[in-house]
């Protein structure tokens, strides 16, 4: 169950308007690594947590709060476009790199949103369910959970760089900020985790059906011989099970393929065709 308190998170509320700053926050609202993504995923993630332990409520703690940075969002891209003068897009047509780039406002806020923000990234792309990670298994969660608060805040701080309105830049601050907790708290929960169970996901995987004379062998496939100089290629394994094997590729470990001929009613290529 939700509540909705009627009170933003952090407040939102740029010193003036600016249309086309509106289309770029839609980047962090419905783009791939975007607020909308990142609270559909944990909430996910946490209904699917098949025990009532602490992961869980980190989980929905989080993408309860991701929520409410869709909300501050969604309000600031509005007030971005409350009043917005027609001059501001014709101004920054004027400059034909930057109407290269943006190509001014998104004509949908005036045509189907109403001058409200929508579910889609700076280009328009409708945000879509498949950017979603919800695999079950936590370890392997929490690592994509990482991996969408590091590419988030890194648009963030990209985006605190293109603009001087303060409002929008104390807006941005906060979700930066927070941001950097996020990403602690997945790594403080990815450490605990693989201290229990190891760093391989899955572990519950036997290691006598793996082909483990290839389970820890870095295999060169670049010319040189560079990637001989990483951790990766000598020394022990982060799963502590052996040490890491380089090898220059120079053959492969299986035979040409074969493959038998398709059935006539298909009219692939005749076998005849070598």
């Amino acid at each position: 169950m939700f509540f909705h308190m009627k009170e933003l998170q952090y407040e939102a509320k740029p010193e003036k308007p600016d249309p086309i700053f509106a289309t770029r926050l839609q980047e962090i609202l419905g783009g791939q690594f975007g607020e909308i993504s990142v609270a559909v995923q944990y909430l996910f993630q946490g209904w699917g947590t098949r025990s009532h332990g602490k992961y869980r409520d980190l989980l929905m703690d989080t993408g309860t709060e991701e929520l409410a940075h869709v909300e501050m969002l969604a309000t600031m891209i509005a007030r971005l476009l409350d009043n917005a003068p027609v001059k501001a897009q014709e101004e920054a047509a004027q400059n034909p790199v930057m109407a290269a780039i943006m190509g001014g406002m998104n004509p949908q806020y005036a045509i189907v949103s109403g001058l409200s923000a929508m579910p889609v990234n700076s280009v328009g792309v409708p945000w879509n369910a498949g950017y979603v990670i919800a695999s079950g298994n936590l370890l392997a969660d929490f690592r994509a959970n990482l991996n969408a608060e590091t590419q988030g805040r890194l648009q963030a701080v990209r985006l605190y760089e293109q603009t001087t309105d303060s409002g929008v830049r104390d807006m941005l601050s906060f979700l930066i900020a927070r941001d950097r907790m996020h990403q602690n708290q997945w790594l403080a929960a990815i450490y605990e985790l693989e201290a229990q169970e190891g760093v391989i996901v899955p572990s519950t995987f036997p290691t006598s059906k793996e082909k483990s004379e290839v389970s820890h062998t870095f295999i060169a496939l670049s010319e040189g011989e560079e990637s001989s100089k990483g951790n990766w290629a000598s020394g022990p394994a982060p799963d502590g099970l052996a040490n890491f094997e380089y090898l220059s590729m120079s053959g492969a470990w299986g035979g040409k393929p074969k493959l038998n001929p398709a059935p006539p009613a298909l009219h692939n290529t005749p076998p005849s065709v070598k």
